[in-house]
C-alpha cells in the first residue's frame, strides 16, 4: 500500500470531488435526449447511466495514462500543483453546471493542470506535442464529426423508417435510443473516469508513492468509478435542460441517431487515449441531429453561448490553477486558504442554485435556465406577444370595472321602487 502524506491525502480527495462534479455535470451528455423524448424517466435514466459509467471505469487506462505520463512532466511538479490544478477544475465545473452550460469537465482539467504546471516549473514542463495531437485536436475534430455522422445517420433513420408504422417505429427508434444512451454512458466512464485515475496516478508518482511510468493502482481505478457514477446519479438537471431543450427538440429518432454517433465518437478516442471532451462530443451529435430532420432547428443563441464556455475553459481553469498554486506555494497556511476558498466558493454557488431549482420534476418543463433564456428557438420570436396577451389578461382581470359588474343589482332597488 502506498505510504501517504497529509497533502496527498488531501489531493486524492479533491481528486475524487472533482470526479463526483464530472459525474453531475456530464449525465446530461448520455441521457438529456433520452430524457427529453420521454424514452426514459429521469431517474430511471441517471441511474442506469451511473451504474455504467461504473462498468467503464474498469474497462481501459489509455486515458489515465495520456494524463498521468504524457501530458505534464511528472519530475517538474509537486503534489500542490495537482491539488491547485483540480481546485480551477471544480470552480469551472461548479459555475457551467449553475448557469447550465454544458462545458468540457475534461478541458477543465486539463486546464487546471496545464496552469498550475506552468506555474509551478515553467512552460516546458508541458508536453505541447501531446497537448496538440490528444487534447486540443480532438478538441475542434471530435464535435464536427460526431454532428455530421449524426445528421446522415437522421436523414438515413427517416428515409428507412418513412414506411414502417409510426407507433411501431417509435417503439422501436426509443428502445434504440436507451441501447445507444447506456452505451454513451460506458463510454463515458470508460473516458471520463479515467481522468481522474491519471490525475490521482500523477500525484501519487509525484507524492513518492508510486515509481514513475505506473498505471493505475486497482483502488484508484475503483474510488474514481464510484465517485463518478455517485454524481452521475445525483443528475446535473440543469445541464440536461439545456441539452434535452435548449439547443433542439428532439424526437426519438434523432435522438437515436445522436446517442450512436456519439457513442462511436467516444468509444473509438477512449481506445486510442485521447483525452476527449465528451460534453463537445455529445453537444455535436446533438446539433447534427437536430440539422437532420426535415425542418430541425438548433438554437445557435445557445450553441453560442455553449462555444465560448468552450473557448474559455481552458484559460480559465488555468488561470484558476496558476493562481492556486501561486498560493501552495506560500506553505501550509497557503494550501489551506485555497482548500477553504474552494469550500466557501462551492457553498456561495450551491446556495444561489437554489433560488431556481431545477430538478428530476421539472426538467423537461419549458421554463428555461438562466443560461438559456431568450436562446432563440422559433417560439421566441412570438414571445413578446404571448407575454402581452397573458398581462392583458391579468390587467383584465383585476382591473375595477369589471370587478363592479356583479354590483349591478344594486340598481334593482330603484327599479323597484317606480
Amino acid at each position: 500500500m502506498e505510504s501517504f502524506s497529509l497533502i496527498l491525502a488531501i489531493v486524492v480527495i479533491t481528486a475524487l470531488v472533482f470526479d463526483f462534479t464530472n459525474g453531475f455535470h456530464d449525465t446530461a451528455n448520455a441521457m438529456a435526449t433520452t430524457i427529453s423524448t420521454g424514452a426514459l424517466k429521469p431517474k430511471v435514466a441517471v441511474a442506469m447511466s451511473a451504474v455504467l459509467n461504473l462498468v467503464g471505469a474498469f474497462l481501459s487506462v489509455e486515458v489515465a495514462n495520456t494524463i498521468s505520463k504524457g501530458l505534464v512532466d511528472e519530475s517538474g511538479i509537486r503534489p500542490e500543483v495537482i491539488f491547485a490544478a483540480l481546485v480551477g477544475a471544480i470552480l469551472w465545473n461548479l459555475l457551467t453546471w449553475l448557469v447550465g452550460l454544458p462545458s468540457s469537465s475534461s478541458h477543465a482539467l486539463m486546464g487546471g493542470l496545464i496552469g498550475a504546471t506552468v506555474a509551478s516549473a515553467g512552460i516546458g514542463a508541458v508536453h505541447g506535442g501531446v497537448l496538440i495531437t490528444k487534447v486540443l485536436l480532438p478538441a475542434i475534430a471530435a464535435p464536427l464529426v460526431a454532428g455530421i455522422s449524426a445528421l446522415v445517420a437522421t436523414r438515413l433513420t427517416y428515409r428507412l423508417g418513412r414506411n414502417a408504422d409510426g407507433r411501431a417505429a417509435e417503439k422501436g427508434h426509443r428502445a434504440g435510443q436507451i441501447a445507444s444512451a447506456g452505451l454513451v454512458s460506458l463510454a463515458h466512464g470508460t473516458n471520463d473516469a479515467q481522468k481522474t485515475m491519471g490525475i490521482i496516478t500523477l500525484a501519487l508518482v509525484t507524492g513518492g508513492a508510486l515509481a514513475p511510468g505506473s498505471n493505475p493502482p486497482l483502488w484508484v481505478i475503483a474510488s474514481a468509478g464510484i465517485a463518478i457514477a455517485l454524481g452521475t446519479y445525483v443528475g446535473g438537471w440543469r445541464i440536461i435542460r439545456t441539452m434535452g431543450k435548449g439547443l433542439t427538440d428532439l424526437q426519438p429518432q434523432q435522438g437515436f441517431a445522436a446517442q450512436t454517433s456519439a457513442a462511436t465518437a467516444i468509444l473509438a478516442s477512449s481506445h486510442l487515449g485521447f483525452s476527449l471532451s465528451t460534453t463537445h462530443v455529445v453537444s455535436g451529435s446533438v446539433m447534427g441531429a437536430g440539422l437532420g430532420r426535415k425542418g430541425g432547428v438548433v438554437r445557435w443563441s445557445t450553441a453560442t453561448r455553449m462555444f465560448v464556455a468552450w473557448a474559455l475553459t481552458l484559460p480559465a481553469a488555468a488561470l484558476v490553477g496558476a493562481g492556486a498554486e501561486a498560493m501552495t506555494r506560500l506553505g501550509d497556511w497557503g494550501t489551506g486558504f485555497v482548500a477553504a476558498f474552494l469550500v466557501v466558493s462551492s457553498a456561495a454557488i450551491w446556495k444561489i442554485s437554489r433560488r431556481q431549482v431545477v430538478d428530476h420534476t421539472n426538467v423537461n418543463d419549458t421554463g428555461e435556465t438562466p443560461a438559456v433564456a431568450g436562446s432563440g428557438k422559433p417560439s421566441d420570436a412570438v414571445a413578446p406577444a404571448a407575454l402581452a396577451s397573458q398581462a392583458a389578461e391579468e390587467l383584465t382581470a383585476t382591473i375595477p370595472a369589471p370587478a363592479s359588474a356583479p354590483t349591478a343589482p344594486a340598481a334593482t332597488p330603484p327599479a323597484a321602487t317606480v
